[in-house]
């Protein structure tokens, strides 16, 4: 009787698990992402006084080989791009706006990115900011500074309700400043070769 009263003691003693570290939240949360099988990626880059023009851009990806990637610059245009697995389709304004097809292997820095990869991986060292909300989804920011960014600040917002999905992640430095958002989360996927595009 004796034990058994015991293991009820330790059952009904109320203890209330301690809440994760910020460290452990961003690892779930990169952890989640990981996992995605297509994400919508939007993100805006904007240089501090002297440091260049903006870029903001577009894409939705399987964060393997498969994506479509608008990207947009202040001072030269816009460039599209369609991945589908070795497959690259790449239209400019500079290039009159003309689809042409290249194989990924070739494709020149020139063409612009080619990746539908996206880097989910903790680093640095984080802190809890101060729930909010990110477009009405309740989040917890956490702020990582790391040693090797030297005067840079990464804010995460990673998602409090439901799975711990990083929902937008600001980033401010001493040359640039960037936000970047994730939405529409493993949805289906609809990236396809363009109409008319060049061999």
């Amino acid at each position: 009787m004796r034990g058994d009263g015991a293991v009820l003691a330790g059952c009904s003693d109320g203890a209330v698990p301690p809440e994760p570290s910020a460290a452990e939240l961003l690892d779930r949360a990169n952890d989640t992402m990981k996992a995605l099988t297509s994400v919508t990626v939007d993100w805006t880059y904007t240089g501090t006084a002297g440091a260049g023009g903006g870029q903001s851009g577009h894409m939705t990806t399987d964060l393997k080989d498969t994506c479509a990637t608008r990207l947009t610059w202040v001072d030269v245009g816009t460039y599209e791009q369609i991945r589908i697995g070795d497959t690259a389709y790449a239209r400019s304004e500079r290039a009159g706006k003309r689809w042409t097809r290249t194989p990924v292997d070739k494709e020149t820095a020139e063409l612009g990115p080619t990746s539908c990869t996206q880097e989910f991986a903790s680093f640095g060292t984080a802190t809890k900011g101060e729930p909010t909300e990110v477009g009405g989804t309740p989040a917890i920011p956490l702020v990582v500074t790391d040693k090797a960014d030297k005067g840079g600040t990464y804010t995460f917002h990673v998602a409090t309700e439901g799975k711990p999905y990083i929902l937008k992640v600001d980033y401010k430095g001493p040359e640039h400043r960037t936000t970047t958002t994730y939405s529409a989360f493993d949805r289906p996927l609809d990236v396809r070769p363009p109409a008319a595009a060049g061999g």
